[in-house]
């Protein structure tokens, strides 16, 4: 696999150049996951223009590059190869689909290896309990070192805004504390370029609004032991609407994270452009979201370069 990225520059933002090409037939993809994943449909809130159009749709979709943010302090290299990386964890059901394609060719990208991580419903991520509060019923379990007066005891920072100074675990790669490795895992696309991982909705922390981090690893091999080699073509984040957050919020155990949750507005590493920027397609039943929630993405990458995080310029930004 990739070795570990310890590089985390700010977002960019604003004038990415934008590399367009069409791809037939796309539309709402109707996504199907390797080992029977389920089926996506599309997103509950697109508009009805062309919204429910399945894989055999004849419109015509643009697609550019899926825009790179931050990888974030709390990445650990892959060595939990699996679909389902939920362990015991509580939250809201979610089956995540991702399609990765070229997007100079539009062409899928099959049997890259694609890593995803996030925190659970009350802000913590694993490997780095001791920087957050979290665990059973949310007790806390440490406080970073690098916490601002006034943070509530127990609660992570998030990444730096843009252009913030770093300090403490801000601005790179920090050492895991714990060799916990819940809601992370890493698994390949199939042969038209999809990817199914089942999970948990992620929660919030203090700093950043509800994401999931994503990288699509390309030209490696995959052996018993796993991935190994090659290079990474795509670092980026996943995004959440506010309907489907607020409708989270009220569901345990996200109901009893007390933590100020930063809204997708307001957050320093979306890129703000939409599913471009990585914000998900998402399915539910409004009025009962606890049932569980479906998400997709297509995600257009460049096989041939190398995007180990934000410390290059990224081409462009997209999806579909």
């Amino acid at each position: 696999m990739t070795g570990k990225q310890t590089a985390e520059e700010p977002k960019h933002k604003k004038d990415l150049t934008r590399r367009k090409v069409v791809v037939v037939g796309a539309g709402a993809v109707a996504a199907v996951g390797v080992g029977g994943g389920l089926a996506m449909t599309a997103s509950a809130d697109q508009s009805a223009t062309g919204a429910s159009a399945s894989a055999s749709s004849t419109a015509d979709t643009c697609y550019t590059l899926t825009s790179e943010t931050t990888e974030g302090p709390y990445y650990i290299d892959a060595d939990k190869i699996r679909q389902d990386i939920t362990e015991d964890q509580d939250g809201i059901p979610l089956t995540l689909t991702l399609k990765v394609i070229d997007a100079e060719t539009c062409k899928p990208v099959k049997n890259a290896a694609v890593d995803i991580w996030h925190c659970t419903a009350l802000g913590v991520y694993s490997g780095y309990e001791a920087m957050g509060s979290g665990g059973a019923g949310g007790t806390p379990s440490g406080t970073p070192t690098d916490t601002p007066s006034g943070t509530p005891s127990g609660t992570p920072t998030g990444e730096p805004p843009s252009g913030a100074p770093s300090s403490g675990t801000g601005g790179g790669h920090s050492e895991p504390t714990d060799d916990e490795r819940y809601l992370r895992g890493t698994w390949k696309t199939d042969k038209h370029g999809y990817v199914t991982f089942k999970t948990v909705f992620p929660g919030w922390y203090q700093g950043r609004c509800v994401h999931i981090h994503v990288k699509v690893h390309v030209d490696g091999t995959w052996t018993d032991a796993g991935y190994e080699g090659g290079h990474t073509c795509h670092t980026g984040q996943l995004f959440f609407d506010e309907k489907s957050v607020l409708a989270s919020a009220k569901v345990a155990p996200y109901a009893t994270n007390t933590t100020t949750r930063t809204t997708l507005d307001e957050d320093t590493i979306y890129p703000d452009n939409g599913h471009e920027g990585g914000l998900l397609y998402l399915k539910y039943d409004k009025k009962h979201i606890a049932k569980g929630v479906r998400a997709h993405l297509t995600m257009g990458v460049a096989p041939d370069e190398t995007h180990d995080s934000t410390d290059t310029q990224p081409s462009a930004s997209a999806s579909s």
